[in-house]
């Protein structure tokens, strides 16, 4: 029994002090953990602190430095919205004028299409010409009906001639202007689908006109104008359309000499005009010349006239002198004599003036001085 208690009580205090222990050392433990949390949340803390104070400081620093960057951006964005805008409404713009431009070609195109509509017409070549060539006189200084006539009708039915322009020169010689717009067989040329049928249009333009050539000089301009034309021009309104004959007759314009016919283009024109405008300047000065020349002997004339006039007026003048002279002398003689008699008795409170001869040397002499100051 005794040893059964002793087992007992060996047990029993094992687990006491078993418990004890374990209970000690859970105390022991959680004390060490309390230390040990206070200890790093006191270090912590510290270091949290100075963490933040220097990530702070590090983030105005830094702030600070990307701060410039950030600006340049932001601008670099506006800039970017700017020209993003400006690209925008360019390309707007730019859409806008070439619709608009298409929108004038098919314009362009409907009216050259019209307008080679209407130079197919016979009468509207024909006015073109003559509007054309009149334009060409006005520039060259040539006025209507002046110097040059238009639609001027010689002679009556079949042998009737109708010139487009008469110029007339000086000494009344004449030149033909006739106008002439070969426009079919070129206009055809142009819109030919291949080389080979836009040369033939092209040969075609210029045998039409070759011919033009043969008509006008077989024209009896020579028989029917008085005095005779100098030589018949044959007006082109077109350098294209010369220079696309000439390419077919390379000596189309010595054929035209041989026969009397000058083609001109209006740039030739405008200078043979002009030519012809500065001959009449150069008339219209001789004739100017020749009136000064009648004008300034007939005012010699009448100079000489005039200064017979004056001579004799001075002539005059002198024998008036010596005339009032030999009045005076007679008057000092004869009347004052008596005059001093009477203003001696008093009859009055006045006086009688002695008159006064004219020196004839000292007017002379005066005048000779003045003329010498003025010259």
């Amino acid at each position: 029994m005794g040893a059964l208690v002793c087992a007992i009580l060996v047990k029993a205090t094992g687990l006491f002090f078993s418990k004890r222990i374990k209970f000690l050392s859970e105390e022991a433990l959680f004390n060490n953990s309390n230390r040990f949390m206070a200890l790093a949340d006191q270090y912590f803390s510290s270091y949290v602190r100075e963490a933040k104070k220097e990530f702070e400081v590090k983030g105005d620093e830094l702030l600070r430095t990307i701060d410039p960057v950030k600006q340049t951006l932001d601008r670099y964005e506006t800039r970017l919205g700017i020209m993003e805008k400006d690209r925008e409404k360019a390309y707007g713009s730019i859409t806008e004028r070439l619709l608009e431009m298409g929108r004038t070609q098919t314009l362009l195109h409907m009216e050259t299409n019209n307008l080679v509509k209407a130079l197919r017409v016979p009468h509207v070549r024909g006015r073109w010409g003559e509007l054309t060539l009149k334009r060409a006189a006005e520039l060259a200084g040539m006025s209507a009906h002046c110097d040059f006539f238009e639609q001027v009708v010689s002679a009556s039915g079949k042998g009737a001639i109708r010139p487009d322009m008469i110029v007339t020169l000086p000494e009344n010689r004449k030149i033909i202007v006739d106008a002439k717009v070969p426009l079919m067989a070129y206009l055809d040329a142009l819109e030919a689908h291949d080389e080979t049928e836009r040369e033939a249009r092209m040969r075609d333009h210029g045998r039409q006109v070759m011919k033009h050539v043969r008509d006008l000089s077989s024209k009896q301009y020579f028989e029917q104008i008085h005095p005779a034309p100098e030589f018949t021009i044959l007006f082109i309104p077109g350098e294209n359309f010369f220079s696309a004959a000439l390419t077919v007759y390379p000596d189309l314009i010595e054929q035209g000499v041989k026969r009397g016919v000058i083609l001109a283009t209006p740039t030739t024109l405008i200078a043979l005009l002009k030519a012809v405008s500065y001959s009449w300047k150069q008339k219209k000065s001789y004739e100017h010349a020749r009136d000064i020349q009648v004008l300034g002997k007939d005012l010699f004339t009448r100079l000489c006239g005039m200064t017979d006039h004056l001579n004799q007026l001075g002539k005059d003048i002198e024998k008036t002198v010596a005339s009032y002279n030999r009045t005076i002398g007679s008057m000092e003689t004869r009347v004052m004599s008596t005059a001093k008699k009477l203003e001696g008795l008093e009859l009055s409170g006045q006086t009688v003036a002695q008159p006064k001869a004219i020196d004839e040397t000292s007017i002379r002499t005066k005048e000779f001085n003045r003329q010498k100051h003025e010259n």
